[in-house]
Formats: structure tokens, C-alpha cells, sequence
């Protein structure tokens, strides 16, 4: 087994809480298309945005994802960012990574713009060699398209990467690229989830990213 010397991790339940600006944009969304929100919106997290959307409008039989979509990237915009809380631990692991001379790239299917500015407002950019996420035009909205362009623009070989998740999206985009995918416990993706999607190995704690320094995880 290679050695592994770059990292991928997703954002949303593996680095930071989202939860609540998430939640708060999806029902302001709702709210902007006449609706009122579920009192269940757990199902939100982790997808990417349009098929979150998509999932809370079918049972309303409202088919204006678009609007739904622009409704939402406004009012996160304005008030999603600050909503962010970094989990414990992640900052010293991501700290200890960079330092033993891993390089770290940011996969998240979140909008490129939005998770740059969460690392900036929550000072972990330095940390990044890559910060990667959605674009406009849907070209990087999944998992197994944008892994494959971190790959591919940072020349990194696969069997040297490793991707880091809390959801069945992250663990089968590796494994469409030919790369080991590691499950955290701490986010929103379940044990059996995680097991389910084929994940290498789970994480149960932050500071298990930390061994990922020695390259033997």
C-alpha cells in the first residue's frame, strides 16, 4: 500500500457543523417559494445543493428548483457563513498534517465561493494547497467529477490519496477515481452509511486525522 502523501476532505460534517446555516437556508428557501419548512430537515446535510432542493420541493409538488436554488445561495450568502462552527480537534489535525508535510485539498460539493470564504472567516486557508468545491454550471456538482479534477489539476496520484468524509457521496467519488476513502464518525453520515458505501476505514475521532501524518492509516 502506497504511502500517503495528499489528503482530500470534505467540509460539511467533517470539518465544520453546517448544519444550522443549512437548515436556515433550506427553510428560508421554502419560505421564499411559499411554503412552510418540515419540522425534519436532517436529510438536507450532504448532498449537493440541487438534489437537497430537489428532495424537500417533491413532496410539496413544486418543481421551481431553480428559483428554490437562488433563493437559497442568496440568503446563505448573507447569513449562512457566519452559521459555521469548526468541530474539535479538526483545527490541530489539520495543523499537524500540513506541518508533517501532507498536502491538504478541500472537496466539497458546496459552491467553490461559499467554502472559501467559511476557511477564511474560520482561518484555516493557510492549511490548503487546493480549495475545490461546485461551480456554475453544474460541471463539479458530484462527488466522483470533482475529486477526479483535484486529481487531475494538482497531478496527484491516487494510490498516494486519500479522501475524507462523513457521507456515502465521498466514499464512492473515491472509489470512482481509484483512491482510498476514509468515513468519520463525528458527522452526519452514520456508522452503517459509511459501511454500507465500502468506506477503507472509519474515523471515530478528530484526532485521528492527526495519524494521518504518519501515512500508515
Amino acid at each position: 500500500m502506497a504511502q500517503i502523501r495528499s489528503v482530500l476532505l470534505d467540509l460539511d460534517g467533517t470539518l465544520i457543523d453546517s448544519a444550522p446555516g443549512i437548515l436556515a437556508s433550506c427553510g428560508a428557501a421554502l419560505r421564499a417559494l411559499g411554503h412552510e419548512p418540515p419540522a425534519d430537515m436532517r436529510v438536507a446535510v450532504g448532498p449537493p445543493l440541487e438534489d437537497i432542493l430537489r428532495g424537500l420541493l417533491a413532496p410539496l409538488g413544486d418543481d421551481r428548483l431553480d428559483e428554490a436554488v437562488l433563493a437559497y445561495r442568496a440568503d446563505y450568502g448573507s447569513n449562512g457563513i457566519a452559521r459555521n462552527t469548526l468541530y474539535p480537534g479538526i483545527g490541530d489535525a489539520l495543523r499537524q498534517m500540513s506541518g508533517a508535510g501532507l498536502q491538504l485539498y478541500l472537496a466539497t460539493s458546496k459552491r467553490a465561493v461559499f467554502a472559501r470564504a467559511i476557511l477564511e472567516h474560520l482561518e484555516l486557508t493557510r492549511f490548503f494547497a487546493g480549495i475545490h468545491g461546485s461551480e456554475p454550471g453544474g460541471a463539479l456538482d458530484h462527488k466522483p467529477e470533482l475529486i477526479a479534477h483535484v486529481l487531475s489539476k494538482h497531478r496527484l496520484h491516487p494510490a498516494s490519496s486519500v479522501m475524507v468524509g462523513d457521507r456515502q457521496f465521498d466514499i464512492s467519488g473515491a472509489h470512482a477515481n481509484g483512491m482510498r476513502a476514509y468515513g468519520v464518525l463525528w458527522g452526519y453520515g452514520s456508522r452503517a452509511e459509511l459501511e454500507g458505501a465500502g468506506a477503507d476505514r472509519l474515523l471515530p475521532s478528530a484526532a485521528e486525522l492527526s495519524q494521518l501524518t504518519t501515512g500508515t492509516i
